[in-house]
């Protein structure tokens, strides 16, 4: 499905109507690359792999989809032209590898459909699903503090010389490059702070409607969704009011979800009624295994985490309190999404063939 196929304001309400009312998001990325062996310390993380080794990426995405997965998220998360940059690369050479993010996800996604690939969930928990159920690709929008690679993307602690012009500045042309994509929806992800969430939404209605003028006789607009992330479960991780950074995401015409990722299960129930108390858009969630992110040594502490079968025992709370697309982030695999994909599929009021 082309970004150009429908509008932002029925996107969303139409693939979940043809998923059944539920829709299942993919897990962690770069948990799988590490596991595939890429070496991931690098300032770029896992747009690193985009460099050295796409066909894992196109490798772990495929896996997704066998699991379940109704939208596959690019390795761009942590894929800035200012980080390719101080890798040496021109500008040109970082905004192919923007594009070429969205291209390896659309290819998972075409061979996927082409090969058959399938999972071991029906509507009734056997057999198996339909295999051209509908997928999206999104484009993956990191914070400035994932740019950073020192952990700030959960702390939203920029210090004061990061202004929303800066923000804006920042970026600006990265949006752009990932709106012309091919992608579906653009996700920005792992939002920590009110100042963030500000640009993204004058990028996304101002330059976003921009690149609809230009191709005017479309009429493109990109939908996408913001995402923010939690450490307390009442407010983002830098402090500011969750209630609040969901009514800018609500006040953007072109977000067509809002939700939380990478936050502990645990949280998410307080989270996703903060945000539905403030927007009838869908709500997204994609917490992450619950365990700790350790800055200065670029690891996740484990102890911290739980279990997948923990970790899906919240599914059905979820849906209850109003989600109604459901995935995992960071330590989440296959097997995570595996059990999500069994878990929603009973809540499915229907199958579908419809291939998007």
């Amino acid at each position: 499905m082309g970004h150009n196929a429908v509008q932002p304001s029925t996107l969303m309400s139409d693939f979940l109507r043809q998923c059944g009312g539920y829709a299942v998001i993919d897990g962690g990325l770069a948990t799988e690359l590490e596991r595939h062996g890429a070496d991931l310390n690098d300032p770029l993380w896992s747009a690193k792999c985009l460099i050295s080794s796409p066909h894992l990426i196109r490798k772990v995405h495929l896996d997704y989809l066998e699991a379940g997965a109704n939208i596959i998220i690019s390795a761009s998360y942590q894929a800035t032209l200012q980080g390719f940059e101080a890798k040496g690369l021109s500008k040109e050479e970082g905004e192919a590898l923007l594009r070429r993010s969205v291209e390896i996800a659309c290819e998972a996604r075409e061979m996927y459909h082409n090969i058959g690939c399938k999972v071991s969930w029906d509507a009734t928990g056997n057999g198996e699903i339909l295999k051209q159920r509908p997928v999206l690709v999104a484009a993956s929008v990191g914070s400035y503090g994932a740019y950073l690679a020192d952990g700030s993307e959960y702390s939203g602690i920029y210090g004061d010389a990061v202004t929303l012009e800066a923000l804006k500045d920042f970026h600006r042309r990265r949006v752009q490059v990932l709106a012309e994509s091919g992608a579906d929806i653009i996700a920005f992800e792992t939002i920590p702070n009110k100042l963030e969430a500000k640009p993204y939404v004058l990028i996304s209605v101002g330059f976003l409607q921009a690149f609809a003028e230009i191709l005017d006789e479309e009429d493109i607009k990109i939908p996408a969704w913001f995402s923010f992330n939690s450490k307390d479960g009442v407010n983002v991780v830098s402090g500011d009011s969750i209630s609040e950074c969901a009514s800018i995401a609500d006040s953007c015409k072109q977000v067509v979800a809002v939700g939380i990722n990478c936050t502990p299960p645990r949280f998410i129930h307080g989270l996703i009624q903060a945000i539905g108390k403030v927007t009838t858009k869908p709500v997204l969630i994609y917490p992450n295994s619950g365990e700790t992110y350790d800055a200065e040594r670029k690891q996740w502490v484990q102890s911290a985490g739980v279990g997948d079968e923990d970790f899906v025992s919240y599914v059905g709370k979820w849906c209850e309190d109003g989600a109604c697309l459901i995935g995992g982030c960071c330590r989440t695999s296959p097997n995570t999404i595996r059990a999500i994909t069994k878990a929603l599929s009973s809540r499915s009021s229907s199958a579908t063939t419809i291939q998007f």
